[in-house]
């Protein structure tokens, strides 16, 4: 007779390269439910007047209890774009909380924000609680977490990925909370990552794309990389995938529609920290598996994390900066742009920098934080960084201006 228990419900919205696609509620619980329902209703309009129903998958976590949790998954549609709605899910043995998000706005003429961080654990999460605030307040329309969660989510057979999930639910009930695989979810072959969230596509959240506003955003996974016991074909398959997903978002008509190719990866392929770890290299394996192919198809920005700090490049490729002008380094840049931030807080606190950087390492902070970004238009994207030890101050920001798109904007 173990009690219900509801753990994070969190929003999934998306609009995917083939289409508009629903929102989709995802919640766990640790018993067996008959139904998995979410009740919904426009805001200001009749409470929980519509309803949608899903299904629910087990999910043995992979320590030694072999501890069993369900995840729910329920899909809702016909929603009205830009409009605010409550809900709350659950069955009849118990409910959540009442929720609240707004359906992504269609137009490509919009200017979604984002906030955008990895490297967030359980234990030292310092900068949750602003992100809380600034999210309940609508400061952001998507959150993009690139990797690394909980510190880690398969620890204490689970309940550390429990616990996590709780502490991110006043987060990611309210928008969508997109992701992608960091080191730290390896374990038992991702199993928890798999399992707890639901990206769009067919691999399991593995890698996907997406569309929102003017901008296409690609979702990868660098662990395929490094773990390859759990098999090489990955790379080859996500390499397939990702040039037909390129080539795609560069069909004239694709491209002048959501210009903006944005992907977001944990592991860096540059970085200036003195922790030994990959990026720190002079070849990383990423580099070689990624970057010629992102260049060729004239990827603007690339998210990363891994590293616990702040790292801001000018435009670069091979190791060479390529920028815009001397005067105006990211007014039509000749290569993408890179942004490492992995210092939203976690037990592992900070990575140091070495002190003399190479020329592509344009800021660096080691200060807790994350990073705010808005692509504005289909030319001008702004990013800053948010410093939560000096609470709340931007301590760096850049418009990436881009009047042309594309590989040929390199030349």
């Amino acid at each position: 007779n173990q009690p219900f228990e509801l753990v994070s419900p969190s929003l999934r919205k998306w609009i995917s390269g083939q289409g508009e696609q629903p929102d989709l509620i995802t919640w766990t619980t640790f018993n067996e439910t008959e139904e998995s329902t979410v009740e919904y209703g426009l805001w200001g309009g009749r409470l929980f007047e519509l309803t949608a129903k899903g299904k629910a998958t087990l999910f043995v976590d992979g320590g030694s209890e072999g501890r069993k949790m369900y995840i729910h998954r329920v899909t809702l549609t016909d929603l009205r774009p830009a409009s605010a709605y409550v809900y709350h899910c659950g069955s009849e043995a118990g409910w959540s909380d009442v929720f609240s998000f707004t359906a992504l706005n269609e137009s490509t003429s919009w200017s979604p924000r984002f906030a955008v961080y990895g490297d967030m654990g359980n234990e030292n999460p310092q900068s949750l609680a602003r992100l809380q605030k600034e999210t309940q307040v609508g400061m952001y329309d998507v959150i993009l977490h690139v990797g690394d969660f909980a510190y880690d989510m398969h620890e204490d057979n689970g309940r550390i990925g429990d616990e996590f999930m709780r502490q991110i639910q006043s987060i990611a009930a309210y928008v969508p909370y997109m992701t992608c695989p960091g080191n730290h979810e390896a374990e038992y072959n991702f199993s928890n990552y798999r399992n707890r969230f639901s990206m769009p596509g067919q691999t399991e959240s593995l890698w996907y794309s997406w569309n929102v506003g003017s901008a296409h955003i690609i979702s990868l996974s660098t662990e395929i990389y490094f773990f390859l016991d759990y098999g090489v074909d990955l790379i080859f398959k996500q390499y397939e995938w990702l040039k037909k997903d390129l080539e795609e978002a560069n069909k004239p008509e694709n491209r002048a529609e959501r210009p903006w190719i944005i992907t977001m990866g944990h592991r860096p392929m540059y970085c200036s920290n003195n922790d030994k770890d990959d990026c720190t290299q002079f070849e990383s394996y990423v580099s070689p598996g990624l970057e010629d192919l992102l260049y060729l198809y004239g990827v603007d920005l690339e998210l990363w994390a891994h590293e616990h700090t702040y790292e801001r490049l000018w435009p670069v490729y091979g190791y060479k900066v390529f920028n815009g002008s001397i005067e105006q380094p990211y007014v039509n840049p000749k290569a993408p742009v890179h942004i490492i931030t992995g210092s939203a807080g976690c037990r592992e606190n900070h990575d140091p920098f070495v002190p003399n950087p190479r020329d592509w390492s344009a800021f660096r902070s080691t200060d807790y934080g994350y990073t705010r970004m808005q692509v504005h238009n289909t030319t001008h994207l702004y990013l800053e960084q948010v410093s939560d030890d000096q609470y709340g101050k931007v301590i760096d920001s850049i418009w990436v201006v881009k009047e042309k798109h594309g590989f040929s904007a390199w030349f």
